[in-house]
């Protein structure tokens, strides 16, 4: 066995992975402190989209099916595109703490995705597991008040929870590509189908356009393109190809724990207690419905 072969590689560039995402929530509040989302998703796109340009030879050996092209649209429409369209939006109304717990919904949502897409089965339990993160979500979301990093939570994490409904689109598509395509290629893929999205979106009169340079909110942009864009999709891509759907999606459960915690260590967002409560039911909704037999 290779070593890129090795489970062992695969879980280590899932656990990377769901670090570089938890710590995007942060680095999306510090650059749309100063920036338009508009600009900063673009910005995003277009910096990892260039990044890839070195890799257009060994794309070239990579020629895409017939019949796939569709579902690559369809994957990239997915995420990033209508993702970034709702999480940007999110991220100006929500704290990055709460919308990092609404992304723990993410594996519940792809089983019940599964069950009335794919046919497989969905137990008891995972539904009821399901039921308890949504009400937590609610609860959540009904239990924070309006402050400076949050100043309509509801709306925020509401928006959030439809970006994990395209998370759910892309992930179901990305793991029947992950057996023809690289995750390189895919990785590629996403990000210039992202520029592309978004370049016309930056002429609408509703998009303000950069009118003075902010090191830190530039330095995030940064990141998010080649940190997050290029490392974390790229990582996760790769795990996704190298193990069971069911069992990567588990790993989308550390991110609400991680972001937390770089919500309290870089933005200095702290929980009520009735939130803390609230983010329990979530995780305990998330962990109760990991059905052992499942899989």
């Amino acid at each position: 066995m290779s070593f890129l072969q090795s489970p062992y590689v695969a879980v280590v560039a899932l656990l990377t992975a769901v670090l570089l995402w938890s710590s995007s929530f942060v680095a999306l509040k510090l650059a749309m402190a100063v920036y338009d989302p508009t600009f900063v998703i673009f910005g995003r796109m277009m910096l990892a989209t260039l990044c890839f340009i070195f890799f257009i030879p060994s794309f070239k050996k990579q020629p895409i099916r017939k019949g796939d092209f569709r579902w690559l649209i369809f994957m990239a429409f997915c995420e990033p595109c209508m993702y970034f369209v709702f999480e940007s939006q999110a991220i100006t109304y929500t704290s990055a703490s709460q919308a990092g717990m609404i992304c723990s919904t993410l594996p519940l949502l792809m089983a019940v995705s599964a069950r009335f897409i794919l046919n497989e089965d969905l137990s008891r339990r995972t539904l009821t597991g399901f039921a308890l993160a949504v009400c937590g979500g609610i609860w959540l979301s009904l239990a924070s008040e309006s402050t400076e990093h949050a100043p309509n939570p509801v709306l925020g994490n509401f928006l959030e929870f439809l970006a994990m409904c395209c998370a759910v689109g892309y992930m179901t598509v990305l793991k029947k590509m992950t057996a023809h395509y690289s995750s390189l290629f895919l990785t590629a893929f996403q990000a210039l189908m992202g520029a592309i999205f978004y370049l016309p979106l930056l002429a609408l009169p509703s998009t303000n356009l950069p009118s003075v340079f902010d090191p830190l909110a530039a330095g995030s942009i940064v990141y998010l393109g080649i940190g997050v864009t290029i490392g974390g999709y790229g990582l996760y891509n790769f795990g996704m190809s190298k193990l069971p759907a069911n069992q990567t999606t588990a790993y989308i459960n550390l991110i609400p724990v991680c972001t937390l915690f770089f919500g309290w260590l870089i933005l200095d967002e702290t929980f009520t207690t009735m939130q803390f409560a609230a983010a329990a039911l979530v995780m305990g909704g998330v962990i109760l419905s990991q059905d052992k037999k499942s899989g």
